[in-house]
């Protein structure tokens, strides 16, 4: 009876959402075909869409993971004879949107329960540029951890820079430009970003800061 009235609820949807839910079950399907021997770690019911390139054996999926279309999460093993050791960890019920772009060189993590919007980069890494006799793409490479706390929100086209780190439940604005060290609870904007709101513990409710943080 339940699987008769599933099948009936499946046929009253409007053509999209079937398209929708029958793509659903094809990904939820593949990944337990395939992508689980693919991957370093790959847990129940995550749904991986046609990537324009994934490093499988140094990400780490653990359960519920969404990864849109067309995203880039890759690792840089060698660069200019200096040997790396690379690993991308994505927590449990992660949300990752289309043409997203991530890359480490170290280990690079993201918290269970966070929501990245489309066209978002995060990196650990960026190109030396002292010297100017060689092109900056041909530099080495500087290296800095990287981690995203739980249940943070990423705006769309928003730059994760080397180095940072966010905190639990930290909000970060369209487009911000990110780098440096962000406590939990906190609303991250701008270019270069900074918090404008936190979540005062004491009076339990955000709370406007001035540009160093503090509330006022």
């Amino acid at each position: 009876m339940k699987v008769f009235l599933k099948l009936k609820k499946l046929l009253l949807l409007p053509v999209s959402l079937k398209k929708r839910y029958m793509e659903h079950l094809w990904l939820l399907a593949k990944g337990a075909l395939i992508y689980r021997f693919m991957f370093s770690e790959y847990g129940s019911r995550n749904i991986v869409h046609k990537p324009l390139f994934i490093s499988c054996e140094a990400v780490k999926l653990e359960s519920n993971v969404l990864i849109g279309p067309h995203a880039r999460i890759e690792v840089i093993y060698n660069w200019r004879d200096t040997q790396y050791n690379p690993s991308i960890l994505i927590g449990s019920g992660v949300h990752i949107e289309q043409r997203c772009h991530i890359t480490a060189a170290a280990l690079l993590r993201i918290g269970q329960g966070t929501t990245i919007l489309f066209d978002v980069l995060i990196t650990d890494i960026d190109h030396e540029y002292q010297n100017i006799e060689i092109p900056m793409s041909q530099q080495p490479l500087i290296v800095k951890e990287t981690t995203i706390g739980e249940n943070c929100f990423i705006g769309s086209g928003a730059k994760i820079n080397a180095g940072t780190t966010l905190g639990k439940h930290c909000i970060v604005g369209a487009n911000a430009v990110v780098r440096g060290d962000f406590p939990d609870y906190c609303v991250i904007v701008g270019i270069p970003a900074k918090i404008v709101k936190r979540y005062n513990l004491a009076t339990q409710a955000w709370q406007k800061t001035n540009s160093l943080g503090d509330f006022v």
